[in-house]
């Protein structure tokens, strides 16, 4: 042991800066704020977007356009995927919302629609909240039932 190697206790030695405790901690003054402007004050906080006040990009980029607040959004199915699922043996006769969800096509909360692309060969009875015309007289077409909720 000699002198360059020596080091105080664990524990014994505060870590961390203690800021405004006077000019002799040498971070007395200023407290480490650098001199005046808003940064300096206590309470300070940035707002989200602020660009030092020049205007920022969400108020600079125009807006357009129109969000019905009350739409109604619909999960659409389409007949082809209700063909996959009879061909894979996962649906046989009856679809409900329970055996839609089940199969990942929607979700608990969801309203579903039933659109019309693809063929549907199998005869099923299908119950959800809505369908297109070309999807209703698909099914009729393939002997199947459909009931709207």
């Amino acid at each position: 042991m000699s002198l360059h190697n020596l080091t105080p206790a664990e524990g014994s030695i505060k870590k961390g800066k203690r800021i405004a405790r006077g000019e002799g901690s040498g971070k007395g003054g200023t407290a480490t704020r650098g001199h005046n402007g808003q940064k300096s004050r206590s309470g300070y906080s940035k707002k989200i977007g602020f660009e030092g006040g020049q205007m920022p990009l969400q108020r600079r980029v125009p807006k357009f356009g129109f969000t019905n607040i009350n739409r109604i959004e619909y999960q659409g199915i389409n007949l082809d995927n209700l063909q996959s699922l009879v061909d894979s043996g996962k649906i046989t006769d009856t679809v409900t919302l329970d055996i839609l969800i089940e199969n990942r096509l929607a979700r608990k909360n969801d309203l579903i629609k039933i659109l019309g692309r693809g063929e549907l060969k199998a005869k099923l009875n299908i119950t959800v909240h809505k369908f297109t015309a070309t999807a209703k007289a698909a099914i009729e077409a393939a002997g199947g039932e459909v009931v709207t909720l």
